[in-house]
């Protein structure tokens, strides 16, 4: 087996073990893909501070994300149909999770629901909702979360409109694949991908079909879909769905100080700085360069996490000494997932933890919850050089 060093390895692997359909799902943004790009190239553009003759001994990388212990502040984020990137994806991601000792988030549009994940995990996991019309669903899909003793309910409130990636489309994207004579060619080299897929059961959205309304299989779904999303959203209806949730809640998906304010007035315990990965509106800025703007407009009113563009251990350093308080991940476990199963999302999570824990050492850090600005070499303007 190749050594594997870092996140681009498990990528490379990934492109070549599961089908094309559902590679360009995750690793492609809206439109022009200029945000997706620059979520992670703007990290390049800050450098972190060495310093020497410093203690590093004794280091530590454990902290609390939403009053929760964590062996390092990184969070799974919730990616839909996980489960076609490796067969019962949501299931293996989660079991990695727990093992590791950091939390998983579970996307609504997954493949295992919530009760596959809460039956087959020995820790409680997150759920993410997204703001739909149906508020019978809603409910039920809170109390489903409740009854599975998730810790956290997590509502993305940036897909009310689907940003249109030009892959998908092409590609016929749908769970599970349409068999198409492009498609069945390009599984047929999957082979270990398409022999683990015969294993399971669990190949629609089990989130949705046979608990949505008038979604009884997945032929049904493409209307519901089309029809669910709630494009008149507003704080109030946010607050609406703040009363459905009595535990722990995160909002993910805000990239303007004032969503941010806003966002704390609706009684949210965490924000997720975030842009969807680039997927939604492409030309938003990255959530690196967002970060420090909401920082500055919330304080220490609500913790804050950050989304969208980390594929490395320094990106996790760098996020948190601009102030973040955890960071979630998303494509790089996914990378992860679809090369290797759980042991690939094992291996993303040990990469990342190794290169934070020698980098904070580097910097001449010894507690990722007292790392801070001072170790990096920001540069003028990174944050504040438009006119807005």
């Amino acid at each position: 087996m190749a050594v594997i060093t870092n996140i681009e390895d498990l990528r490379r692997m990934y492109q070549a073990r599961v089908p094309k359909m559902f590679y360009d799902y995750a690793e492609s943004g809206s439109w022009t893909e200029q945000t997706f790009r620059e979520n992670s190239s703007d990290f390049d553009e800050i450098y972190l501070r060495q310093r020497v003759a410093v203690d590093m001994d004794n280091r530590s990388t454990k902290s609390q994300l939403i009053g929760q212990d964590v062996s390092m502040p990184v969070a799974l984020a919730p990616v839909g149909l996980t489960g076609m990137q490796h067969f019962d994806g949501e299931i293996k991601a989660a079991q990695a999770a727990a093992d590791f000792g950091v939390p998983y988030c579970l996307s609504t549009m997954s493949i295992c629901s919530i009760e596959d994940v809460a039956e087959n995990t020995s820790a409680p996991f997150w759920m993410q909702v997204y703001t739909l019309k149906d508020d019978d669903f809603m409910q039920r899909l809170f109390d489903r979360a409740k009854d599975a003793k998730c810790s956290a309910a997590v509502i993305t409130v940036d897909l009310q409109l689907l940003g249109q990636r030009h892959k998908d489309l092409k590609n016929g994207l749908s769970a599970p694949p349409k068999l198409t004579p492009k498609s069945v060619a390009n599984m047929m080299t999957k082979v270990r991908w398409g022999l683990g897929m015969l294993q399971t059961k669990r190949r629609f959205f089990g989130n949705i079909v046979g608990h949505a309304s008038g979604v009884t299989d997945p032929s049904s779904l493409s209307s519901w879909t089309a029809q669910a999303f709630d494009q008149s959203l507003d704080w109030d209806r946010i607050r609406e769905f703040r009363k459905m949730w009595d535990g722990p809640l995160i909002i993910k998906g805000i990239i303007d100080p004032r969503d941010a304010l806003e966002a704390c007035n609706v009684g949210a315990d965490a924000i997720v700085v975030s842009n969807h990965g680039g997927r939604q509106l492409d030309g938003a800025i990255s959530s690196i360069k967002a970060l420090e703007p909401i920082m500055d407009a919330v304080g220490d009113k609500i913790e804050v996490h950050l989304d969208s563009g980390i594929r490395s251990g320094q990106d996790v350093l760098k996020a948190l000494a601009m102030g973040a308080k955890g960071t979630w991940i998303g494509r790089a476990y996914v990378y992860g997932l679809g090369a290797m199963g759980q042991e690939g999302v094992t291996k993303a999570l040990e990469i990342i933890h190794k290169e934070l824990d020698t980098s904070m050492a580097l910097c001449g850090r010894r507690d990722v919850t007292k790392v801070d600005r001072d170790i990096l070499y920001v540069p003028k303007g990174f944050s504040d050089g438009w006119d807005a």
